[in-house]
């Protein structure tokens, strides 16, 4: 596998990083949500990097995007990434959201929504989770009733939810027939965070920051043109939301190559034997993500579609951030907690869960990739009001 850049992305990564250092006096310092409560900073630094054509590069260019591929999104995250810089402040708007609403959405919706999400004047919130429906996003209970003059009342409760405190707009999976088995019958909805009935309530962490959010509504009412996609085939829209959520984490594997550089500093001291060990063990791991990352992206440009690299690499990676975490505590003691590393230790176990919990994708590979026979399910082909 050749690692190298093609002269015309060597020359793509030229222009980029030249640009990035012409332009970092005007990016914020820090993270939203980590030790920065004011957003604004990090909405102007979007609008600044859309407007030089670094967000949404895999967008068509009728709505502002390049029409480049997952490889450029990587080399833009990998070069970000270098300088130290953050990169857009809607992440999940600009990398799962939007293309959802390009594959499924009509033309009015694109219209309306595309611009402002893009330039970070609109940011957006994946309203899946709930508290009994996690890692089996089709078990939801929020439910969608049609009215009887049209349009749709929302009741339910979704949770985990980034970004809601700061969002407009919501992509929401509501279960709009309960009558056939539970991967039927939903239906995906814009939801505009300030209608009535939207009650967004933050989630205090062990990191001391809220990053999450639980979303409650009550009697929100919704018109026919919020459905995103097809009545009762919102599992469709939903799984392209969560393929865009894969692709998106494989442009971001390669700038996780780096990552053995953070242990550079806390350990610089000597370490005995054992630690060293562990802490090879550790960087080689995340290594082998790097090139996991690589080989996916390959896939990719080819038009392929790739296996279970995302699902790997992110257990592999939490796996080793862990391990390298223990290491440092051993070796630092109770100076570990202090600063960035307090929050990163405080962080990194709940890790385990996001984005698919460790048992859920293991169990996934098992299944799609070695073939092992499936886990028995009782809710296979009943209609999930007999659940």
């Amino acid at each position: 596998m050749d690692l190298s850049d093609s002269a015309p992305l060597a020359a793509y990564r030229a222009k980029i990083r030249q640009w990035l250092a012409e332009n970092r006096d005007h990016a914020p310092i820090g993270k939203p949500g980590l030790h920065v409560t004011d957003i604004e900073p990090f909405r102007a630094w979007q609008k600044l990097l859309a407007q030089a054509g670094l967000v949404g590069v895999t967008w068509p260019a009728e709505y502002g995007g390049q029409g480049l591929g997952m490889i450029e999104q990587a080399v833009i995250n990998s070069e970000l990434h270098r300088a130290g810089l953050p990169g857009a402040l809607d992440i999940i708007g600009v990398g799962n959201l939007a293309p959802t609403v390009i594959a499924h959405g009509t033309s009015w919706q694109k219209d309306r929504h595309l611009r402002p999400l893009l330039q970070g004047d609109e940011i957006w919130c994946q309203l899946f989770s709930e508290p009994a429906a996690g890692s089996d996003v089709a078990g939801i209970r929020t439910r969608a009733i049609r009215g009887e003059g049209g349009g749709w009342r929302l009741n339910g409760q979704k949770v985990w939810t980034t970004n809601a405190q700061h969002a407009a707009f919501g992509l929401l999976l509501a279960r709009t027939d309960p009558s056939v088995p539970k991967h039927r019958g939903l239906t995906v909805f814009i939801v505009p965070m300030t209608a009535a009935g939207v009650e967004v309530r933050p989630l205090r962490q062990l990191t001391g920051i809220a990053a999450f959010n639980e979303v409650f509504l009550d009697d929100v009412m919704l018109g026919d043109e919020a459905v995103l996609g097809s009545v009762d085939d919102g599992w469709t829209v939903a799984m392209t939301c969560l393929m865009y959520e894969r692709f998106n984490l494989l442009t971001m594997l390669d700038q996780i190559g780096w990552q053995p550089s953070m242990f550079a500093e806390p350990l610089r001291h000597k370490l005995p034997p054992h630690l060293e060990q562990r802490l090879a063990s550790v960087i080689v791991d995340m290594l082998a993500v790097r090139y996991s990352g690589h080989r996916a992206l390959s896939k990719v440009a080819n038009g392929e579609v790739p296996g279970p690299e995302a699902g790997l690499g992110k257990i592999t990676l939490v796996d080793a951030a862990i391990r390298g975490a223990q290491v440092v505590t051993e070796a630092l003691g109770p100076s570990a907690l202090d600063g960035e590393w307090g929050y990163l230790l405080a962080e990194m176990q709940g890790l385990r869960s996001g984005g698919g919990t460790d048992e859920i994708l293991l169990t996934t590979i098992g299944e799609r990739v070695l073939g092992l026979p499936a886990e028995p399910r009782l809710d296979k082909e009943r209609a999930f009001n007999e659940l």
